[in-house]
């Protein structure tokens, strides 16, 4: 019943910017923490970052001063704006929800399913 979409990946150069979206539909009665995670070949999936419902955000060191997350609650969105990018970003990029879906169920974890970003000359 809830799906979440994820877009704006892509091929970029090292210093170059993406802003990538994405997108909770469905039956969704709340949405409480919204994040990025991403996962390069042989490693785990890490995290980037995270923001509240009320728009609070935590970065990862890695990323930090770097990254801006935002989101939009009307709208059921979330977007990680991303400058500077360095080749060690290249990853799949993970978008991760925290839906309540009815007024009763306990609120559970929903995941896209990526969006590859690629940092190279």
């Amino acid at each position: 019943q809830v799906q979440l979409v994820e877009s704006g990946g892509g091929l970029v150069q090292p210093g170059g910017s993406l802003r990538l979206s994405c997108a909770a539909s469905g039956s969704i009665f709340s949405i409480n923490a919204m994040g990025w995670y991403r996962q390069a070949p042989g490693k785990q999936r890490d995290l980037v970052a995270t923001i509240n419902r009320s728009g609070g955000p935590n970065y990862a060191d890695p990323v930090k001063g770097r990254i801006t997350i935002s989101r939009d609650n009307a709208k059921n969105t979330c977007n990680l704006r991303m400058n500077s990018l360095k080749p060690e970003g290249t990853a799949v990029y993970y978008c991760n929800a925290n839906i309540e879906t009815t007024g009763w169920t306990p609120f559970q974890d929903y995941w896209g399913q990526g969006t590859q970003v690629t940092v190279s000359s």
